[in-house]
C-alpha cells in the first residue's frame, strides 16, 4: 500500500502566502502596463498629431496621474469635501441598488432556470421571451419602469434595483438551466433506478452539479447589476448615486474631465468589488460541495 504525502500545515500557509503575493505582483505589473500603455498611446499620438480614431489631447486623454490627484481635490459642483469622499458616498447608495437589484434578479433567475428545467414543453414556450426580452436596449427599458413603478408610489431607488435585477436575471437564468441539465448521467440512471422522487434528484444531484454554472453566470451578473444600477439613476432623477455624479461632471467636462474619469473609476472598482465578492463565495460554496471533499 502506498503512503499518502501529507503537506503539513505550515507549507500550506507558507505555499498560501507565496500565492498571494504573487497574485499581488501580478496586478500591480498589469496596472503598471496598463498605465505605461495609457501614457505612451498619449504621447505618441499627440506627438504625431494623429487624429485617427480620435484626437489625442488633455479632454479626451486626460494623464492618469491628473485623475488621481482629482480624487482627492473639491469637485467643480460645489461641496466643500474632497471628491473621493463624494464618489465613495455615492458608490456605497449604488451598491445598495445593485445588491438589491443583483438578490432579486439572481433569485427569479435561477428559479426560472429550475422551473424551465423540469419541463421542455415551459422551455419552449417561455425561453424565446427571456431571450428576446434581452434584445431592448436598457436605455429604453428603464424610464418605462421608473414611470411605472412611480406611479404605484414605490421608491425610487427601488426602481433603479429592478432595472439592475433585468441585467441580472438573464445569464442566470441560461446558466442555471444549462448546469441543471448537466448532470452525469450515470448518476441520473441510478438513482432513477432507486426510484428517488424528481425533487430529491433535483436537491441532491442537479443543483450541486450546476454550482459551477451557476456562479459563473453570478460573477458575470454581479458586475452588470451595477451598470444596471447606474443606468437606472439617470431617467429616475436620483442625485445621490453614482449616475447622478456622471451626469453633473459631464457638465463640466470641458472646463475638468478628470472629474468624470475619476467616477468612471470608483464605477468600475464598485463592480470589480462585487465581482470578487461573487468569487470568494464560490470558492467557499464550490470547493466545500461533497464532491470536491475527499
Amino acid at each position: 500500500m502506498s503512503a499518502i504525502a501529507v503537506e503539513p500545515p505550515g507549507q500550506r500557509d507558507v505555499g498560501s502566502v507565496w500565492r498571494a503575493a504573487a497574485r499581488a505582483l501580478l496586478f500591480v505589473a498589469v496596472l503598471a502596463a496598463f498605465w505605461g500603455l495609457w501614457e505612451g498611446y498619449r504621447a505618441l499620438w499627440i506627438h504625431e498629431a494623429w487624429t485617427w480614431p480620435f484626437a489625442v489631447d488633455s479632454s479626451t486623454m486626460p494623464h492618469l496621474h491628473d485623475v488621481i490627484r482629482a480624487l482627492f481635490k473639491p469637485p467643480s459642483s460645489g461641496t466643500g469635501n474632497k471628491l473621493i469622499t463624494l464618489l465613495l458616498h455615492s458608490a456605497v447608495f449604488t451598491a445598495k441598488e445593485a445588491a438589491v437589484g443583483f438578490a432579486l434578479g439572481a433569485s427569479v433567475g435561477f428559479l426560472l432556470g429550475v422551473v424551465l428545467s423540469q419541463s421542455r414543453l415551459l422551455q419552449r414556450g417561455i425561453l424565446p421571451f427571456v431571450v428576446a426580452s434581452q434584445t431592448i436596449p436598457i436605455l429604453a427599458v428603464a424610464p418605462i419602469v421608473v414611470v411605472y413603478l412611480g406611479s404605484i408610489q414605490v421608491a425610487a431607488w427601488f426602481s433603479v434595483a429592478v432595472i439592475a435585477a433585468y441585467l441580472t436575471f438573464f445569464p442566470v437564468t441560461i446558466n442555471t438551466l444549462r448546469g441543471l441539465h448537466a448532470a452525469d448521467r450515470r448518476a441520473l440512471e441510478l438513482m432513477r433506478s432507486y426510484a428517488a422522487p424528481r425533487r430529491t434528484v433535483l436537491w441532491k444531484l442537479r443543483i450541486p452539479s450546476a454550482l459551477p454554472y451557476i456562479f459563473s453566470a453570478l460573477r458575470v451578473s454581479a458586475s452588470a447589476s451595477v451598470v444596471g444600477a447606474i443606468i437606472g439613476e439617470l431617467p429616475s432623477g436620483i442625485q445621490e448615486g453614482l449616475g447622478g455624479e456622471i451626469l453633473v461632471f459631464h457638465q463640466y467636462y470641458s472646463l475638468d474631465p478628470t472629474q468624470l474619469w475619476a467616477t468612471n473609476i470608483i464605477a468600475a472598482a464598485l463592480g470589480i468589488a462585487f465581482f470578487i465578492v461573487i468569487a470568494i463565495a464560490e470558492r467557499l460554496v464550490v470547493r466545500r460541495a461533497p464532491e470536491n471533499v475527499a
